[in-house]
């Protein structure tokens, strides 16, 4: 059956128009030969995994799309951790592995350092440019290595953890067209017990102490359930996971931004609020952009047009049905707006945008 060119039909949010063209890698050696035949012709690329942070123009993508489909898995012991005594294994996805499955066979094989990542939708390919994240953990807290098709050369190099740059959702491989992701080598931990709990709701959710280790498989449990309850596991019957997960980032505020916004937030709600601000090493403060969007009037379910705010959790913008990007990007603009109106904070997008952009048309809040 031939592959659909409309990258509607390859991305979560269900939105995009067509591609000029669509070819399929499925293996490194294939995704190397794609791309840079495609350089060498001159032509744009885009090279997609599972379509599960990007918000593509309802015009679609002039160029190639290449969606990378490789599936190798390799284990591979690395000696013993010195401090836990716990044996290294070193875990090696190629880029078109689904996520989900491969922290679930990781729990199984009593692997820890990803199980708090569970139910993330997209590729192995798509976690270092985001440096993907939830309740407590990160990527770049297990990734060793990345092999990448540097497109400056052609050469297949690869990147230790400190060349990937990561931040806070963020890499070297985000925003940049240098690098594509071909595979990613994870260093994991033999045991039955997870990486400390390091997230408050999962350690209330399952009666843990933060720092406490747990069973491998309760957390993996407990972070499918929180995930569920906000619609951010996939699922063709509920329409609220039709989204890009989280469409902004947290905000992260210098001392002296983080006072300035205590002050509005006081003068929006109340000087008894409770206002969310998490330090950070350095120095920073990180709020909730849930909160945010919540506090400035916009609740679950919200959206004057087609497109919606989820009816489960306020971080997703989605398309139940019917809308268009353009639909999508109207209510981004309109919650942004409101946000920094209430607040003096700015929103940024977490979603990859191809041949969109938030900036240039804000919308004033309807309220």
């Amino acid at each position: 059956m031939p592959v659909s060119t409309m990258l509607a039909d390859h991305t979560t949010l269900g939105l995009g128009g067509p591609a000029k063209a669509f070819h399929t890698a499925d293996s490194t050696d294939e995704l190397v030969r794609l791309v840079t035949g495609a350089d060498r012709d001159g032509e744009r690329v885009l090279v997609l995994g599972g379509g599960s942070n990007l918000v593509v123009a309802d015009d679609g993508f002039p160029g190639t799309v290449v969606l990378v489909a490789s599936q190798g898995v390799t284990l591979t012991g690395a000696g013993t951790d010195p401090e836990t005594g716990e044996e290294v294994v070193l875990l090696r996805a190629d880029a078109g592995v689904e996520w989900d499955p491969l922290v679930g066979r990781a729990v199984e094989e009593g692997l820890n350092g990803i199980e708090f990542l569970s139910g993330i939708p997209g590729r192995v390919g798509s976690t270092p440019i985001q440096n993907v994240g939830a309740y407590g953990q990160d990527v770049s807290q297990t990734v060793r290595e990345v092999l990448a098709l540097d497109r400056t050369t052609g050469e297949l190099v690869t990147m230790s953890n400190a060349d990937c740059g990561f931040t806070y959702r963020d890499s070297v491989f985000k925003g940049h067209d240098r690098y594509v992701v071909c595979e990613v080598v994870f260093e994991l931990r033999r045991g039955g017990l997870s990486r400390p709990v390091r997230y408050a709701e999962v350690a209330r959710t399952m009666g843990a102490a933060a720092g406490e280790r747990v069973p491998l498989a309760r957390a993996r449990e407990v972070v499918l359930g929180l995930r569920r309850g906000k619609g951010m596991v996939l699922d063709p019957a509920d329409p609220d996971t039709r989204s890009a997960g989280s469409f902004f980032t947290n905000p992260v505020l210098a001392p002296e931004e983080y006072a300035a916004f205590r002050e509005r937030a006081a003068a929006r709600l109340g000087a008894d609020a409770e206002v969310p601000g998490h330090p950070d090493p350095e120095g920073n403060v990180k709020l909730s952009a849930a909160w945010l969007i919540d506090r400035a009037g916009f609740a679950k379910g919200y959206g004057a047009g087609p497109a919606r705010i989820s009816g489960k959790h306020t971080l997703a913008l989605t398309n139940p049905g019917g809308a268009s990007t353009a639909d999508l990007l109207d209510l981004a603009r309109e919650v942004r707006a409101g946000v920094e109106e209430a607040f003096g904070v700015r929103l940024v997008n977490e979603p990859v945008m191809v041949g969109v952009s938030l900036e240039g048309g804000d919308r004033s809040p309807a309220r």
